[in-house]
């Protein structure tokens, strides 16, 4: 699977968020080596605290598949998922996880801790990367463009 493409088009949705004053995530979850689920940040755009890029993804590819478990399906996002991200990978079934930037704060794929490690009934496998570096670029210039 051509990881670095897949990371490519979540920063692709990434960079659209900005548009909206949106902070800069995306995501791609990919079955079978296509993209089946597409999400970008949305909470100002929306005015939904849940409308995170994960979550829009997710979304997307149970709808594509019919069915809400994503068994057999990677996820690409641009930034570490929080907890409820994290929860709702968990919950759908996606197989691995693979992020880009590390997030300090709230990052629940071993920054401030490991949800996937806890005694779900759910375990995904997690990478970080490819692309770390262009994913923390691109929020660190939108966090710099607002001051």
């Amino acid at each position: 699977m051509d990881h670095e493409y897949f990371m490519a088009e979540a920063l692709r949705l990434a960079r659209e968020a900005i548009a909206d004053g949106d902070v800069p995530v995306g995501c791609v979850i990919v079955k079978d080596g296509e993209i089946i689920g597409r999400g970008r940040n949305r909470r100002e755009a929306d005015a939904n605290a849940t409308a995170h890029a994960e979550v829009e993804a997710i979304r997307e590819a149970c709808a594509r598949l019919g069915s809400w478990r994503l068994q057999g399906c990677t996820l690409y996002v641009t930034l570490e998922p929080c907890p409820m991200c994290a929860g709702a990978i968990i919950n759908a079934r996606v197989e691995e996880v693979r992020y880009g930037a590390r997030e300090e704060k709230s990052g629940c794929c071993g920054s401030v801790l490991n949800l996937f490690e806890e005694r779900f009934n759910h375990r995904p496998r997690i990478y970080q990367g490819p692309l770390e570096r262009e994913c923390e670029a691109v929020l660190q210039e939108f966090f710099q463009s607002l001051r």
